[in-house]
């Protein structure tokens, strides 16, 4: 038992030392800003960051983003707001009709020319849309 308590207390402190940071030589040393963030001696590799869709903004260059998916993004931004309804106004130009008649799909909302009656039209169709993958 002494034995063991004598070891650890003569490796304890040498583990503690080999731990220990150096510098860099002056020649090799780099900004913090610079310098990206370290993995022991190997720089730490970013895969990709996802970006969070914004108000129905559309996807990267080179992936369109289908009807759906833009509808969903819309429904990210507060309910009832007039900002929600730009977003639906901006995937389907509203051309407002003297006598609407009920709409049968999305893209019939558009027709309605009242602005609370034309998001609570959109709001129905989008809620209904299953969840996609973004």
């Amino acid at each position: 038992m002494k034995q063991i308590i004598l070891a650890l207390a003569l490796l304890y402190p040498a583990a503690a030392l080999a731990q220990g940071t150096t510098a860099p030589p002056p020649n090799e040393a780099k900004p913090a800003a610079s310098q990206p963030p370290m993995v022991g001696d190997k720089p730490l590799v970013q895969i990709g960051k996802k970006q969070a869709a914004k108000k129905g903004e559309k996807a990267a260059a080179g992936k369109p983003q289908s009807v759906a998916q833009k509808l969903q993004a819309c429904q990210d931004v507060d309910d009832g707001t007039k900002e929600r309804l730009n977003c639906y106004d901006e995937i389907f130009k509203p051309q407002p009709k003297p006598k609407a008649t009920p709409a049968k799909g999305v893209n019939d909302c558009r027709f309605v020319k009242e602005e609370d009656e034309r998001l609570t039209c959109y709001n129905g169709f989008a809620d209904k849309i299953p969840k996609l993958p973004r």
